[in-house]
């Protein structure tokens, strides 16, 4: 079932979803899903599921000489979907990047979970490699979510890259994008970051899921700024709870988001990682319930690598 769907079908009760990211190579399915177990109780209608894009390493030869190599540390996205709604008969949402994959990679992506039964995808622009300042696209990739939008798009009615296909299967995904509440990090205004949004959605995004934020009034001025631009789709809020005080530099640093005074002073007083993981859960229970009452479609929990914390938060939700 498409995302859009689960929320018409709850006829405006506020859902809980969360977003996993895949296992390092080498560690087994099962731990990802002992993290998944507990979420489960909570009957989520869809589980996304991040991609990671290309890292370069050195390897170095017996004559000393480096090797420039590409590899993924967290490559299985779509087999993870596809494992997640056969073992729990869950829907899932594989991000797709244009970092880091041409457009004929992506073609043969979405072919693969158009086979698999996977109707949702979040279509992303990705962020910069470690070694780049800035986002570079990919030779033969997508520069713009907008484009990626489009491709994926385009495949529904048989346009395919290198052919236009009259057929009775075309696919059919439901399509998310993303929204930033205090703009993208590299926008110059909020002005032109809702005009963005706008091209995303004018392109066939189905709903937008935001980046974390703090404050909920962030959110609510988004969500009015997002209706004047003639935006009607659903707008899924992003929850992640504070769980380390090196978060307190690290998320405004690299997501250039702004955290609430009281939060700071309250996470300051903090001695432990457990003192801080505490307020963290105090506050995403909080912001949760207020989001909830102000009637989101969908809570959308950040559970990433560790679930435990997740499970205390929305257990005091839902």
């Amino acid at each position: 079932m498409k995302v859009t769907e689960h929320i018409a079908k709850a006829k405006g009760k506020t859902l809980c979803s969360f977003e996993i990211i895949p296992p390092k190579k080498g560690n087994n399915i099962e731990e990802l899903y002992q993290n998944i177990e507990p979420l489960i109780e909570f009957k989520p209608p869809f589980i996304d599921v991040t991609t990671s894009r290309e890292e370069y390493f050195y390897k170095k030869h017996a004559n000393g000489l480096l090797e420039k190599k590409i590899t993924r540390m967290r490559p299985g996205t779509v087999g993870i979907c596809s494992a997640i709604q056969y073992k729990y008969g869950i829907d899932t949402v594989p991000h797709v990047l244009c970092g880091g994959f041409t457009k004929e990679e992506t073609e043969h992506l979405l072919i693969d979970c158009f086979y698999l039964g996977i109707n949702n995808v979040m279509a992303l622009r990705g962020d910069a490699r470690k070694e780049e300042r800035y986002f570079q696209p990919t030779k033969d990739g997508h520069r713009y979510a907008v484009d990626l939008v489009k491709q994926i798009k385009d495949l529904g009615r048989g346009k395919f890259l290198h052919d236009i296909i009259e057929t009775d299967y075309g696919t059919n995904f439901c399509v998310g994008v993303a929204g930033y509440p205090e703009k993208h990090l590299e926008s110059p205004s909020m002005a032109f970051d809702l005009a963005r949004l706008k091209e995303k959605v004018d392109a066939g995004a189905d709903y937008i899921v935001t980046q974390m934020f703090f404050d909920n009034q962030k959110y609510f001025e988004f969500v009015e700024k997002v209706r004047l631009t003639g935006i009607n789709i659903p707008i899924i809020p992003g929850i992640k709870p504070i769980t380390t005080k090196r978060h307190l530099s690290l998320l405004p640093q690299v997501f250039k988001i702004d955290l609430p005074e009281i939060l700071v002073s309250e996470l300051e007083k903090c001695q432990t990682n457990n003192d801080i993981r505490q307020v963290g859960v105090e506050w995403a229970i909080e912001q949760s319930r207020e989001l909830k009452r102000w009637g989101v479609p969908t809570l959308h929990y950040y559970s990433m690598g560790k679930s435990d914390n997740i499970v205390d938060i929305v257990s005091k939700v839902f």
